[in-house]
C-alpha cells in the first residue's frame, strides 16, 4: 500500500556502511589525487626530457672564474641648466630630457631644445615636484637629463679581447681612484695611446658617472671599463695570462721608460694620488715603476701620471724611429 513503511526498502536506514549507488561504493576512489603535476615534472612527458637536457647543458658550460661584477649603479641624473647643456654638448649618452612645465626659456633652454631636436633625444614635460623627486632635491632649475645605466665589462673578457686585438695588449687598472674626473681623463688617455680597456674595483673607486663621461671627451664610448670585486685576483689572472703587471709608484726603482717586458702584454696599475697603491696590490705587481719628477712635488695627479706612463710605454714600444711620432 501507498505509505506502507513496513515493506522492505520502504525506509532508508542511516548507518556507517556504504549503500549501493553511483558514489557510495568507491567514495575514496573519487576523492582525487591532488592537482595534476606540471608537464616538465612528469617523467613520461617530452617537456620533462627537454628540461633535463637543458639542465645538463647548463651544467656542462664553463663557469666564470674571475671575481667580477659588471653591474651598473643605476641610472644617474644631471640637474641644472648649465650642467645639462654641458652634458649634451659633450655627447654624453642620454635616455631622456625632463623639462618642468612653465619654465622660462632662456638661451640655455633653447639650446637644449635645439640639441634634442638635432639628435632625436626624447623630451618629457613634467612638474617641478616630479623633478624634485627624480633628482633627490637637487637644484634643477626646471631642467634635468636621465643617463642610462652603464654596462661594465668582465675583467676576464677584457683580457681575452686585449689578447686577440691587433697590436700589443695594454690594459690600465686603477686602485682607489675615487675622482670620476680622473677616471674620465684616464679613459681618454687609454684611448689615445692604444690601450684596450680599463679595470676598476667595485669598492672605493669612481664609477662611470656623468663627470667621468664628460671628462673622457667621448672616449668612454670606445674604451670598455671592467669592474672587479677583487682587484688582486684580477692582477693574478692577468699575470698568469702573460701580462707584465707594472705598478706605478713614486718609490719604484725602475724608470717607467725602462720597464721590462714592454714589448709584450702590459697591465699598468695606478693608485690614488694620496695613498698610492695598497700593500697587496704592490705585492701582486711584477715591477714597481716611477716617473722622475722634481723633489719639490710630492706626487702627480692620477690622471696626469697615467697619461705620462702610457706615453712612455707607447714610445718604448715604437722604438727610436717612432719616438717622436706621438701626437698631443
Amino acid at each position: 500500500m501507498a505509505g506502507n513503511s513496513q515493506r522492505r526498502g520502504a525506509v532508508r536506514h542511516k548507518g556507517k556502511s556504504n549503500t549501493a549507488g553511483s558514489g557510495g561504493r568507491a567514495r575514496k576512489g573519487l576523492e582525487g589525487k591532488g592537482p595534476t603535476p606540471r608537464a616538465e615534472d612528469r617523467v613520461y612527458h617530452k617537456a620533462y626530457k627537454a628540461k633535463q637536457l637543458a639542465e645538463s647543458r647548463e651544467a656542462s658550460r664553463p663557469k666564470r672564474t674571475q671575481q667580477s661584477a659588471p653591474r651598473g649603479g643605476g641610472a644617474e641624473w644631471v640637474a641644472g641648466r648649465n650642467p645639462v647643456v654641458e652634458a649634451l654638448r659633450a655627447g654624453i649618452p642620454v635616455v631622456s630630457v625632463y623639462v618642468a612645465e612653465g619654465i622660462d626659456r632662456d638661451d640655455r633652454v633653447r639650446e637644449v631644445f635645439k640639441i634634442c631636436a638635432e639628435k632625436s633625444i626624447p623630451m618629457l614635460a613634467t612638474t617641478k615636484q616630479e623633478l624634485d623627486r627624480f633628482t633627490a632635491g637637487a637644484t634643477h632649475q626646471g631642467l634635468a637629463i636621465k643617463l642610462p645605466e652603464y654596462e661594465y665589462a668582465f675583467p676576464a673578457d677584457l683580457m681575452a679581447d686585449a689578447l686577440q686585438a691587433p697590436g700589443t695588449p695594454l690594459v690600465v687598472a686603477l686602485d682607489q681612484v675615487t675622482d670620476p674626473r680622473n677616471l674620465g681623463a684616464i679613459i681618454r688617455s687609454a684611448a689615445a695611446f692604444g690601450a684596450q680597456g680599463v679595470v676598476i674595483p667595485e669598492r672605493r673607486s669612481a664609477g662611470m658617472t656623468a663627470a667621468a663621461w664628460k671628462t673622457s671627451a667621448g672616449a668612454a664610448a670606445r674604451i670598455p671599463v671592467a669592474r672587479a670585486t677583487n682587484l688582486n685576483r684580477v692582477l693574478q689572472d692577468y699575470a698568469k695570462a702573460g701580462f707584465v703587471v707594472v705598478g706605478l709608484a713614486g718609490e719604484g726603482e725602475t724608470d717607467i721608460a725602462a720597464i721590462p717586458g714592454v714589448d709584450g702584454p702590459v697591465l699598468l696599475v695606478v693608485g690614488s694620488e694620496g695613498e698610492g697603491l695598497q700593500r697587496l696590490v704592490r705585492e701582486n705587481c711584477d715591477v714597481l715603476a716611477s716617473i722622475p719628477i722634481s723633489s719639490e712635488v710630492e706626487s702627480l695627479n692620477a690622471g696626469v701620471a697615467t697619461s705620462i706612463a702610457l706615453y712612455e710605454i707607447s714610445r718604448a714600444r715604437a722604438g727610436p724611429s717612432g719616438a717622436d711620432s706621438a701626437g698631443v
